[in-house]
């Protein structure tokens, strides 16, 4: 089974609750219909309103969310038919080929199939920085960042999604997306989303701890990150 992550933009002629409604109902149910072992749906919506402070643009436009597929095969035969109907939903989109890391498993705040998940699902789309390899920019990340991440956030989801390769033509390069799972006081208190409510100090070393280890992997010109609600249309199975 592979997963395919298709990153959407909204056509600026409709609106945002009518295109956050209809990826998460009808886009959802027809790429269920085409044999689709899981479908999740991110998009920014009025829920996550409140966290529009912590978005952070260098891509223009910028995206408005993610429509996560798991597929027997992402080959471009069998993969056209999923390609077609998110196209059509959106006034545009770019197919990758991930491999899915998952440091923390959501069993804090579990939705029902088809609800919405508690809180928001922060995305972050990341770029190598040309000063590191590859294999130095996974080892940075994976090995000496993730256990930071985990240890000055407030996060109950965390999902490394690395690209493998782009599928659709014109696709903009990207090495990564990251979906981190946060508690709604997240969206708005600091010290809620670096796991020191209340505690000012605890708040600035999280806070150093952070950007210190970011900055070894990311570069933060490069970096687009974007607030959005999560809909596990249907868990991937086997």
């Amino acid at each position: 089974m592979e997963k395919v992550i298709y990153v959407v933009w909204r056509d600026p002629r409709t609106k945002p609750e009518t295109f956050a409604h209809d990826l998460r109902t009808n886009l959802a149910q027809q790429l269920l219909q085409l044999g689709a072992r899981g479908v999740q749906i991110n998009v920014q919506d009025e829920d996550v309103a409140p966290a529009t402070a912590l978005r952070q643009v260098n891509t223009l436009p910028q995206m408005d969310g993610l429509v996560s597929i798991w597929v027997d095969s992402a080959i471009t035969s069998l993969r056209r038919p999923f390609d077609d109907a998110v196209q059509v939903a959106t006034g545009r989109m770019a197919g990758y080929l991930v491999t899915e890391s998952q440091p923390i498993r959501n069993t804090r705040h579990p939705a029902r199939p088809g609800e919405r998940t508690p809180g928001f699902a922060q995305l972050a789309f990341l770029k190598r920085p040309p000063r590191l390899t590859h294999e130095a920019w996974l080892d940075t990340w994976h090995n000496r960042h993730t256990q930071v991440a985990i240890d000055t956030q407030d996060t109950f989801l965390y999902v490394q999604n690395v690209v493998v390769c782009p599928l659709t033509h014109g696709a903009p390069p990207l090495d990564a997306v990251v979906e981190e799972g946060f508690p709604d006081a997240a969206m708005t208190d600091p010290q809620a989303f670096f796991d020191a409510p209340g505690d000012e100090a605890k708040y600035q070393r999280n806070l150093a701890a952070m950007m210190e280890s970011c900055q070894r992997f990311i570069d933060f010109d490069k970096i687009d990150v974007v607030a959005s609600s999560q809909y596990i249309v249907r868990p991937p199975a086997a």
